[in-house]
């Protein structure tokens, strides 16, 4: 992989006409540039939760999904402190730094991880994840590489056209990741009585502790098969396990 490699998926970052999708590189070509296992980009939204906007299948978008149930990990330390988070060992990492995450992080496979903010000046639009099995830090050419993605993203991020437009509307039939889960936390938040920030802790719990993506169990919620209304935890109970609906 050389220079003109890292300069097609740059040009390819800006999706082609007729993808809705923010970002239409290929994400697993753009993770063998940067010369990681995989990728992931996630931006912030004014509701709090990050939406998962592109990435590699398997243990990228999982980490993702892990960090937004969890809700601890080096995107959500990344975008609240606007700087990178740095791990090239994570089985060196303090047990208390993210006591959830680490063991199901290293379950995945994952040894290093890398999250750089998607920012302009203090204001972070997302996140970029690169992770990669062997642990062992990003050489500084590498790094020159992944600062140039990070900034193209960005760039493209702050565009104004119909995908930015779609993202932001976030309406129910949108294609983006997580727009079931927020109606699906509406959905919770009347059958258990609780409150909208209540309902998305009880999906993420009961996703967590069923080791599902919280997206698969959101949609279970909006076509019915799973129900929160008998669940026995009582409002103000962040866990809930939901039960299984006609």
């Amino acid at each position: 992989m050389g220079t003109d490699d890292l300069a097609t998926v740059l040009e390819s970052l800006r999706p082609s006409s007729g993808h809705m999708g923010l970002i239409g590189a290929d994400p697993r070509l753009c993770a063998q540039i940067l010369r990681v296992d995989g990728i992931a980009v996630s931006a912030t939204t004014d509701s709090g939760p990050s939406e998962l906007l592109w990435s590699t299948a398997g243990a990228s978008a999982r980490l993702e999904d892990l960090q937004f149930a969890l809700g601890e990990g080096p995107g959500l330390d990344a975008a609240a402190s606007v700087t990178p988070v740095l791990v090239p060992d994570l089985a060196s990492l303090p047990a208390d730094r993210w006591p959830a995450l680490s063991p199901e992080a290293a379950a995945l496979g994952i040894g290093a991880i890398f999250c750089f903010p998607l920012s302009l000046g203090s204001a972070c639009l997302g996140t970029m994840t690169l992770q990669r099995g062997t642990p062992g830090p990003i050489t500084d050419t590498t790094m020159t590489d992944v600062l140039l993605v990070a900034n193209a993203l960005v760039a493209l991020l702050l565009e104004d056209g119909p995908q930015q437009t779609s993202f932001a509307d976030a309406d129910d039939s949108s294609d983006f990741y997580r727009a079931v889960v927020h109606q699906a936390s509406g959905m919770v938040s009347v059958q258990a009585g609780v409150s909208l920030a209540q309902a998305l802790l009880r999906l993420r719990a009961h996703a967590y502790r069923h080791g599902r993506p919280v997206v698969e169990v959101a949609e279970d919620v909006v076509a019915r098969r799973l129900s929160f209304q008998n669940d026995e935890n009582g409002p103000g109970t962040p866990a809930g396990e939901g039960t299984e609906g006609p």
